[in-house]
């Protein structure tokens, strides 16, 4: 597994300098695709499986949630505990962030069977349950935690990891993320959910909510 440790991060950065990009929404925002979109655009949109809206992330304390409109294929920056399980093939996203250190996204692939819908999802639980192991190896004298936060009732089933990891250096850097993997038939969807600090401070039972309402809508 190849880790990106700095995507989260250098991705909330991103999307906070370009908050005045045609094209975002915050939250309550409608999410109709741009004035002037080709009609195959708006027919793609159409045909993708249904996102979460920005005030169906877990609310911050102190900042809006931000989004970008969905798009086709992988998100720029893989995501993290994830870099290697996601195929672009039928995959769509959508990234948020706040103003602050804390970001999010959403990824659904649309399988062409159940038997590799089920697959996948399978592939993303493992490749989450080893990421904590998997970062300490590659980054020696790193700490990493994994924690299992059991399965969600809903349509085929989903399940919420969180994984913790400290950097090596001394300096006391910690990220933490919460990850919804789910799927609908033959769709999955995946949310990762992430800050600096420690999962101590992760609004778990939200993100539960959260990854729900995820795998609900990919009926919509």
């Amino acid at each position: 597994m190849h880790i990106h440790r700095r995507a989260l991060r250098t991705a909330a950065l991103t999307a906070a300098v370009v908050t005045t990009t045609i094209g975002l929404v915050a939250v309550g925002s409608a999410q109709a695709a741009p004035e002037g979109a080709p009609a195959d655009a708006s027919r793609r949109a159409a045909a993708a499986p249904a996102f979460l809206a920005p005030d169906e992330l877990p609310a911050h304390p102190s900042s809006a949630w931000y989004a970008e409109q969905p798009a086709a294929g992988l998100p720029e920056f893989p995501v993290f505990c994830l870099e290697d399980a996601l195929p672009a093939e039928g995959a769509s996203h959508r990234q948020f962030w706040t103003e602050f250190d804390t970001s999010a996204v959403q990824v659904s692939v649309r399988t062409a069977t159940l038997k590799s819908a089920r697959a996948l999802a399978a592939e993303a639980e493992e490749s989450v349950r080893a990421c904590a192991a998997a970062y300490e190896e590659q980054y020696p004298g790193a700490e990493a935690e994994l924690v299992d936060y059991g399965r969600v009732d809903v349509q085929e089933g989903a399940h919420v990891y969180g994984v913790d990891t400290a950097d090596p250096d001394g300096t006391g850097t910690s990220d933490a993320h919460l990850f919804g993997i789910g799927r609908d038939g033959r769709t999955v969807t995946v949310v990762d959910w992430g800050q600096m600090g420690n999962l101590s401070h992760a609004p778990v039972d939200d993100f539960r909510t959260t990854t729900r309402t995820a795998v609900e809508k990919l009926r919509s």
